[in-house]
């Protein structure tokens, strides 16, 4: 037990208690330091989504959404660079619902590059909306995207799926049967297309999907199947003259035997 004057361990405990004091200060003004990963580009408002689609080198298009205030609604903007030519285009228009993807496609094998932005909205069926354009000599045409018809639209509710495949527009969706909600939903196919700057639509049919994808099989076997040894025609023919020619003297000795036997017998009957 320690017998000493209080007041001279006073000044040694008020000491210990600054280092630690200070300590604790020191680490709290410490700056943090973090760690930048490299990530997804932040877009700053008032855009909020952006692709780069290139067509051909020096030939590409940066779409963006952008609007304040609203994520359900705004506007599209294509800015089309053809570097080559030192040519620029700015499009734009009203956007219903966000921007999900953005496709290039040349649907009626022009030449001309066709820009399709799908957008979806969140609603009861959760539309899709297709905003497309078709660009020739630095000038974008709108094209119309068809709505579904009557037959198209029965058991219809929405989730739709797009997809480029084969280089024509596909899409897909549920189809409910009716109240039966148990029941597994079919699905339905439509495959875009262009003709006179004009979009055409058709509905696939499952045997129509099932009889093309057999088809696929088939040439991807047939291609794969290792091929058949070739036979030089050179060495055929040599082989076939060789034939005739050992045809020919065979057929040349069985004469020349047949005419020195009737020679002998000629000279017997004189005799």
């Amino acid at each position: 037990m320690f017998l000493g004057d209080k007041r001279s361990i006073l000044p040694f405990v008020i000491a210990v208690f600054t280092v630690i004091i200070s300590g604790c200060n020191t680490n709290e003004q410490r700056p943090v330091q973090t760690v930048t990963t490299p990530g997804k580009t932040v877009l700053t408002q008032p855009f909020r989504f952006h692709k780069v689609v290139e067509v051909s080198p020096g030939n590409s298009f940066d779409v963006f959404s952008w609007g304040r205030g609203s994520t359900e609604t705004g506007s599209f903007l294509i800015l089309a660079s053809d570097s080559a030519e030192a040519k620029y285009t700015t499009t734009t228009g009203d956007l219903d619902g966000a921007i999900t993807d953005v496709y290039n496609t040349d649907m009626d094998m022009d030449g001309n590059p066709e820009i399709l932005i799908q957008a979806k909205s969140k609603d009861s069926t959760v539309r899709t909306q297709i905003y497309a354009f078709e660009y020739k000599d630095n000038k974008a045409q709108k094209l119309d995207f068809p709505k579904l018809t009557s037959s198209q639209r029965k058991g219809y509710h929405g989730e739709d799926n797009f997809y480029i495949k084969e280089g024509v527009l596909m899409r897909e969706f549920p189809v409910e049967n009716g109240n039966d909600t148990t029941a597994k939903a079919d699905k339905r196919m439509l495959e875009y297309g262009i003709r006179n700057n004009n979009f055409t639509v058709k509905t696939v049919s499952q045997k129509d999907q099932a009889e093309k994808q057999n088809t696929v099989s088939k040439q991807d076997t047939a291609a794969t199947k290792p091929a058949a040894p070739v036979t030089s025609t050179k060495n055929t023919s040599q082989k076939k003259h060789r034939r005739v020619e050992s045809r020919r003297r065979s057929s040349k000795k069985t004469t020349h035997k047949k005419s020195n036997n009737s020679g002998r017998k000629h000279r017997k009957h004189h005799r």
